[in-house]
């Protein structure tokens, strides 16, 4: 993917001045690198370090492709070394994670090139296998979808303390039908939460939260079930919050219904 070998890039400035392949490198490839994720930009830089074909670095990121296309064009033409294509990638990766607060739009469902967004089933798979002590997860509906199980079951092997709040049956009326959503999780180890209908104030009141917290640091909150319709098929919003204090005011807001009893196990 370069003429040059590593040696030459840190050669002294050749352009006496002016600016540098690496400067000019970073001015065409900052705005598309600071589109994608941590976790997409440490993908393209593993991609790069290989080194990989451009196909297979180009479909890494899927949704991101005229992105990706930005910083291959860009490295191409200063004809830089891949590891410093990567290191520059990672660095970027290193940035976004230490910024106070960052804010992206997630969605389900179809999605158009020419606008580019993160997949909620990425974000979501992302976010657990992200965690390391603690996860949240809360929906009103649920069905077994195997990425999430799998990425649970990973969490749970790892020692990561993992927590379900549910719907039930009962709760939903006849709003939920087939099993019920806790026979989603089933068998993976993780605790099972609910809210019971002799804690509602309102007969018609319903556990419709959807969110996801990870070591209270980062928060998804979507429209989105935990079914491979609301991950996937259908079009479905949401946010993802990566710093700040918004994840973890919302495990402390689980924390404070749990301790008062509003919440319980199953």
């Amino acid at each position: 993917m370069s003429a040059l070998d590593d040696d030459d890039f840190f050669d002294d400035d050749p352009f006496d001045g002016e600016a540098t392949p690496l400067d000019r490198f970073e001015a065409a490839a900052s705005g598309p690198a600071a589109r994608l994720a941590p976790d997409g930009l440490r993908t393209l830089a593993e991609l790069f370090d290989r080194p990989s074909s451009f196909s297979a670095i180009r479909a890494s990121v899927p949704g991101f492709e005229e992105q990706v296309d930005a910083i291959i064009s860009a490295s191409q033409q200063e004809d830089l070394p891949v590891r410093a294509v990567a290191a520059y990638l990672r660095g970027v990766a290193a940035g976004l994670e230490t910024a106070a607060v960052r804010v992206e739009p997630v969605w389900s469902g179809p999605t158009e090139h020419g606008v580019p967004v993160r997949a909620t089933a990425q974000v979501l798979s992302g976010l657990v296998r992200r965690a390391r002590h603690e996860l949240l997860l809360m929906t009103y509906s649920a069905k077994p979808y195997e990425p999430l199980r799998e990425a649970l079951a990973d969490a749970v092997a790892r020692g990561v303390v993992s927590r379900v709040v549910v719907e039930t049956l009962q709760g939903a009326g006849s709003a939920i039908s087939g099993a019920e959503p806790a026979a989603a999780f089933h068998g993976l180890g993780v605790e099972l939460w609910h809210w019971p209908v002799t804690r509602r104030a309102e007969e018609k009141g319903r556990m419709h939260a959807k969110i996801a917290v990870a070591d209270r640091r980062e928060l998804l909150v979507s429209s989105a079930n935990l079914t491979q319709s609301g991950v996937n098929s259908n079009i479905e919003a949401g946010l993802l919050v990566r710093g700040g204090t918004a994840p973890e005011r919302a495990a402390e807001h689980f924390d404070a219904l749990r301790a008062a009893g509003i919440l319980e196990r199953l």
